[in-house]
């Protein structure tokens, strides 16, 4: 049965002991939730925000107990520039395990940030367990209409690398107008917002 601070935080773990994902822990008490699931680095996808409160507890609170922070930034309705997808990446080749992938919600950006890793992991025989990340139970993600472009982000990937490690693909193929088009081309051209530029700043967002 899961504990009520893991339903409040909407926590799971992706790969147990190994990967986990969560939401913002806004009604406090992040380094006992942390400590008590032995998580070793969190995996920050709403960017470095130093003048935010939120970003000043959560990096003090790792610091206090030993646990590596990682800022990635991904945008639901925007899509990912290269650079974003490589940094996200990066962190989780560099994180200690198990880490925590968290965003505002836990549902939508940390959704597809779980995904990747699963790809990123397990290669692309990890599909079916990619997808499920998206589910709406447990995980709650309910895109809107400008978020409908993160599941089927997958496909697109999975077309475009024509079997390569996913890693590569980003770092030498990949770019934002190339998913455009593709969604584009399938009618899906209100499932994004636009391709990625600079953040709509707001304390729940990022």
């Amino acid at each position: 049965m899961r504990s009520l601070p893991d339903i409040l935080y909407n926590f799971h773990w992706i790969v147990p002991g190994e990967a986990a994902r969560a939401a913002q822990a806004w009604a406090g008490g992040l380094g006992p939730f942390l400590k008590r699931r032995g998580i070793r680095a969190i995996v920050n996808l709403r960017g470095r925000n130093d003048d935010l409160s939120w970003w000043q507890n959560e990096t003090r609170i790792a610091q206090e107990g030993g646990i590596a922070h990682f800022d990635a930034m991904l945008d639901s309705r925007k899509l990912p520039t290269r650079a974003m997808l490589v940094k996200l990446i990066e962190a989780f080749d560099a994180a200690p395990r198990p880490f925590m992938l968290k965003c505002s919600g836990g549902q939508d950006r940390t959704s597809f940030a779980a995904a990747l890793f699963l790809i990123h992991r397990g290669g692309w025989q990890a599909m079916d367990a990619a997808k499920a990340q998206f589910a709406r139970f447990p995980y709650l993600h309910l895109p809107k209409q400008n978020q409908r472009w993160l599941a089927v982000f997958l496909d697109f990937a999975a077309a475009e690398s024509a079997g390569m490690p996913i890693a590569f693909w980003i770092a030498q193929h990949y770019t934002p107008e190339k998913l455009k088009a593709w969604l584009d081309a399938r009618g899906m051209g209100d499932s994004y917002a636009a391709i990625f530029t600079a953040p709509t700043r707001s304390p729940f967002q990022w």
